[in-house]
This record gives C-alpha cells, sequence and structure tokens, in this order.
C-alpha cells in the first residue's frame, strides 16, 4: 500500500467555499473514490490556502487514471478547479504532486 500526500493551494478569497463543498461530497464522487482505489483519504486545509492531501492506495496513478475516466470527477473538476491556485493552469487532480516520504512510524 502507498501512502500519498500532496500539496495544493486553495485561493484564500474562496477558502469557506472549498470548505462547504468538502462538509457535503457528492455521494457518487465519494462512491468513485472508493471504487478507483482512494482510500484513507483526508484533506487539510491551513488559513492561508495551503492544502495537504493524504491518501493510501495501491497505485496512486492507476487511482488518478480511474478518478479521470469518470464523469463525476471531471464535473467536480469543473467547479472547484476556480477554487485554486495554479500557476501552469493544471486541474488540481493533475497537480496532486506526491512528496517523498521521509520518515514513517508504524
Amino acid at each position: 500500500m502507498q501512502r500519498v500526500c500532496f500539496l495544493l493551494k486553495v485561493r484564500r478569497d474562496r477558502l469557506a467555499e472549498y470548505r462547504e463543498r468538502h462538509a457535503a461530497v457528492w455521494p457518487e464522487m465519494r462512491a468513485a473514490l472508493s471504487a478507483t482505489g482512494w482510500h484513507n483519504y483526508s484533506l487539510f486545509l491551513r488559513d492561508d490556502g495551503l492544502l495537504v492531501g493524504y491518501l493510501e492506495t495501491e497505485d496512486f496513478d492507476a487511482a488518478r487514471a480511474g478518478m479521470a475516466a469518470t464523469e463525476v470527477n471531471a464535473r467536480w473538476q469543473a467547479e472547484l478547479g476556480p477554487l485554486f491556485e495554479s500557476p501552469d493552469g493544471a486541474r488540481p487532480d493533475e497537480a496532486m504532486k506526491p512528496l517523498p516520504e521521509v520518515f514513517h512510524l508504524a
């Protein structure tokens, strides 16, 4: 099982909306994440917009590809993409770059 951590940046003026949207994630989005191998998925948001994501999966590339192929993810990215800072124009799901793990205590 891979442990994956990534960072993204939510626009400061959209933090409240981001929190509201994640307080009520669509049931079909939750189901798609589970079905494509996203487990123990958590998001942590700092007041300056720094977003830390963590998940466990058998294969992160396959899990991302599986979500990218779903219609619900296309809708979610279209609606939430504008809430993120993205200097290179990448969608948030494309900008998830795993951080190297340097320590783990099991």
